[in-house]
This record gives C-alpha cells, sequence and structure tokens, in this order.
C-alpha cells in the first residue's frame, strides 16, 4: 500500500478564519494530521500561506475539500513524500 505521509501545499485564502482556525480545521481532517502553517504573504483580501502537513496517511481528497469549504483555495501542491509499505514477506 502507498501512503502519503507528507505534503506542502501552496494555498490562498481570505483573511478569516484566521491561520489559527485554518490550521485547526486541517488538522481535525485526520485523526492524526499534524499541521504547520506559514503565512508567506498577506494583501487587502487574503492570506498566502504554506502548509505542511504530516500522518501516516494523508487523504488529499479530503485535505482539498477541507480548504475549500472554510473559503480556501488550493494553489498547487509543492512538495509530496509517499512511502510504500507493502507487504513484502
Amino acid at each position: 500500500m502507498l501512503a502519503v505521509k507528507r505534503m506542502i501545499l501552496d494555498v490562498l485564502k481570505p483573511h478569516q478564519p484566521n491561520a489559527l482556525e485554518f490550521c485547526k480545521t486541517i488538522a481535525k481532517a485526520g485523526s492524526d494530521y499534524r499541521v504547520r502553517l506559514t503565512v508567506l504573504e498577506i494583501d487587502e483580501k487574503t492570506e498566502t500561506l504554506q502548509l505542511e502537513i504530516t500522518a501516516s496517511n494523508i487523504d488529499f481528497e479530503v485535505i482539498q475539500a477541507t480548504i475549500s469549504d472554510i473559503g480556501g483555495s488550493l494553489h498547487s501542491v509543492d512538495e509530496v513524500e509517499v512511502q510504500n509499505e507493502s507487504n513484502t514477506e
């Protein structure tokens, strides 16, 4: 089985929800999601963020839907780490 362990995403979001609430909402999308948020740029109406998400197996579709549900827009997937967890015994 292939498992997505880490992703770095470029996201655009409105000022509300604030960065802390945005990050908490993303973390709640999975049982073991760890989220690191860095604000890269702020303009009059939006913020550009870098999200680093780590977990045992990240569900990209859930992350993408959660970002959209809280008013954000995924610009790009900048880094991905995937591990092959096949049992080869």
